[in-house]
């Protein structure tokens, strides 16, 4: 599955990530207003006629988001078949995607917030572990996994520093039904990056990931090459009042992370920009040498 990623992610993404195989997704505040919301998801649809992969919208689903209660009636009006929550648990939410008939996934960074949302009735975890692109865990992905899946028999999705088909297999094997794939389709022709972005993301690797909660006040991951472009000090990215979460306004400070560009741990394996479905074939060939290899063994 591909992670929805702030302002990269665009309509165009979506299909060619589905008809690719793999379920594609976008992050509602990607759209400027929800009336463009509404456009988006229309083009996704015409785009994905016929395809029998479904994609995934991601809502913000934190009291700050002023932009909730639009978004989440026009997820409503197109029936999108998943729905991914972030920075909150919300059960009116969950009970109206199912009203449809559609899925709700919701992301965690530890196993207290994986047990809320079991209790509100979601269909699926996203386990996001440290090292992951965007809003950030700090978790091991052995512990975070591990947690959770003692007790939760549901779908499970791991996400952080997956890049390579070797670390879908690796996922799998820590009892992930999905991998979530995000940071290298930054680089990938149909995001929404800037050049000069798509080349960092082919030019830089862990050493070059950085934490800061400035933007939102929860944890996300920038890359230090952009953070110094503008001038900045890593270390003036980082609010003393951690946990105080806004993103009022229709996005995540859209203009800083438009400048300071944000991706995970993994970016290392990323060696080339191109289209989406490039990658994902190669990712899929991947996985195919990672079992032929653990086979041979």
């Amino acid at each position: 599955m591909a992670a929805p990623m702030f302002i990269a992610s665009t309509p165009d993404l979506v299909i060619a990530q589905c008809r690719s195989g793999i379920i594609g997704s976008i992050p509602a505040l990607n759209a400027r207003t929800s009336a463009e919301l509404d456009n988006d998801l229309t083009r996704i649809e015409q785009g994905l006629e016929g395809c029998q992969i479904p994609y995934a919208v991601n809502l913000v689903a934190h009291k700050s988001n002023d932009r909730l209660d639009a978004d989440l009636e026009l997820t409503i009006k197109h029936r999108v078949p998943i729905v991914v929550l972030a920075l909150a648990a919300s059960a009116k939410i969950v009970d109206a995607i199912h009203g449809y008939g559609g899925i709700v996934l919701n992301d965690v960074i530890n196993d207290r917030q994986a047990r809320k949302c079991a209790d509100i009735g979601v269909d699926g975890i996203i386990a996001v572990a440290t090292g992951a692109g965007g809003h950030t865990g700090n978790v091991s992905p052995f512990a975070l996994m591990a947690e959770i899946r003692e007790w939760w028999h549901g779908l499970l999705i791991l996400s952080g520093c997956i890049a390579t088909g070797s670390a879908i297999l690796a996922a799998e094997a820590l009892g992930a039904d999905l991998a979530y794939v995000g940071s290298p389709f930054l680089a990938s022709t149909e995001a929404n990056t800037q050049p000069a972005f798509k080349q960092m993301i082919v030019d830089c690797a862990a050493k070059d990931v950085v934490i800061a909660n400035c933007f939102t006040g929860a944890n996300a991951s920038f890359l230090l090459p952009s953070v110094t472009a503008n001038g900045l000090d890593p270390a003036s990215l980082w609010r003393p009042d951690r946990g105080a979460v806004d993103i009022s306004g229709g996005g995540s400070d859209r203009k800083a992370w438009r400048d300071i560009w944000s991706a995970g741990q993994g970016i290392g394996a990323v060696k080339r920009v191109e289209p989406a479905a490039d990658f994902i074939a190669w990712l899929a060939d991947d996985y195919a040498r990672a079992r032929r290899a653990i086979a041979a063994v």
